[in-house]
């Protein structure tokens, strides 16, 4: 068994959890879904210390949403595939994974743009789009997946009211979010980036 496989046990849930579990983050109107939340240097917690998390739903009964600054190890796709008995034939390459959040952190989504859609797919937007099945992954290695995706271990989540409290203590601000602030690679400076995208109200 591939070392970094054993970290990973949970990934790939072969069952119909996958379609229940969509259901449960569908993303509701209004919020901050589809944005990206920014840490301030006001947030001293280390799971969170500038951090970028793109929001997947934010209404009245929570919020849920994926880091996408916290890139964890390069893995390759097909003994992943192969360890969780999905079919490995013609898939090539290699996945980054990320830290998505400290909930559930054996579990992975896959965020991804929206020109590849599953059973399992829930739209965030008109641009971007969860799946959290695994046909997504055997689907980037075989050349048919979505043009760009970001594959995270756990979620940030918060309870009813909660990230509201914590956007009123100058822990949190809201910004725009854009394709390359979400998928692209260069980590080390998407929180300056998307600090510079807030606005100043004077």
């Amino acid at each position: 068994m591939f070392p970094q496989v054993v970290v990973l046990l949970g990934l790939l849930a072969l069952s119909g959890a996958d379609t229940d579990r969509a259901a449960a983050v569908r993303p509701a109107p209004g919020g901050l879904a589809g944005q990206l939340l920014v840490a301030t240097d006001e947030l001293t917690d280390p799971r969170f210390v500038r951090t970028v998390i793109y929001m997947i739903r934010h209404d009245a009964s929570g919020a849920m949403g994926l880091v996408v600054n916290r890139p964890m190890k390069d893995v390759p796709l097909a003994p992943l595939l192969e360890e969780f008995g999905v079919d490995s034939t013609g898939v090539s390459g290699d996945i980054w994974l990320h830290y998505g959040g400290p909930v559930e952190r054996a579990r992975g989504f896959t965020l991804h743009t929206a020109d590849y859609t599953a059973e399992s797919t829930v739209r965030v937007d008109e641009k971007i789009a969860l799946t959290v099945g695994p046909e997504v992954l055997r689907a980037i290695g075989t050349g048919k997946g979505p043009r760009r995706a970001l594959v995270a271990l756990g979620y940030a989540g918060w309870a009813p009211g909660q990230l509201e409290r914590e956007i009123e203590s100058g822990a949190w601000i809201g910004v725009p979010a854009d394709e390359a602030l979400v998928f692209d690679d260069q980590h080390d400076t998407k929180w300056e980036r998307a600090m510079a995208k807030r606005t100043i109200t004077l």
